[in-house]
């Protein structure tokens, strides 16, 4: 390798690299297969590495969750027709009222595998929301840069999800933390 192509190299491997758990948390709940997650985090740290020069943010981390958030739908949508891009029927999925947050029922009163299968049925745009904000802890900035959407719209993702959540885990008893469901 030679001096640029080296440098090239460590700047990637210092940037990028450090948020290769986060893409494969992010891969993990939009397929829903630790398998298929592989796979979107290899091809979208492929597609980083490649287009790693047109790369002039600050923010790599968000940078790498939206390569692997396009590279998923890539993949997705050459294999199977679904809902991945359905619309969001909002009548199906009304607006958070003032209640605690499901975060905090979440931490105080449900068992890991009732919160990931929660996850799991949730509708995909309603989960790449909420795992980008309450296990990725990124920013409503982020997360709109991330999916392509105004702040306005992951606002009103994250209550819907949060309400949806809230209501599917409201029996559970047992004490869960966050890293827990990574």
């Amino acid at each position: 390798m030679t001096g640029p192509d080296t440098a090239r190299s460590a700047r990637f491997e210092s940037l990028v690299l450090p948020h290769l758990d986060a893409a494969y948390n992010l891969a993990r709940w939009l397929a829903r297969d630790a398998g298929d997650a592989q796979d979107v985090v290899q091809e979208a740290m492929l597609r980083a590495l490649r287009y790693f020069d047109s790369f002039h943010g600050s923010d790599a981390r968000v940078w790498l969750l939206t390569i692997v958030r396009h590279t998923y739908y890539t993949m997705r949508s050459k294999h199977r027709q679904d809902d991945l891009h359905a619309e969001l029927d909002d009548d199906l999925h009304p607006v958070a009222d003032e209640s605690p947050s499901p975060e905090t029922l979440t931490l105080l009163a449900v068992d890991v595998g009732a919160l990931r299968a929660a996850l799991e049925r949730m509708p995909p745009p309603l989960r790449e929301v909420i795992v980008l904000r309450e296990l990725e802890e990124c920013s409503y900035k982020e997360i709109a840069a991330i999916i392509e959407q105004r702040i306005g719209t992951v606002m009103s993702r994250l209550a819907r999800a949060r309400e949806r959540l809230r209501a599917e885990l409201g029996h559970h008893p047992k004490e869960v933390r966050r890293h827990d469901v990574r």
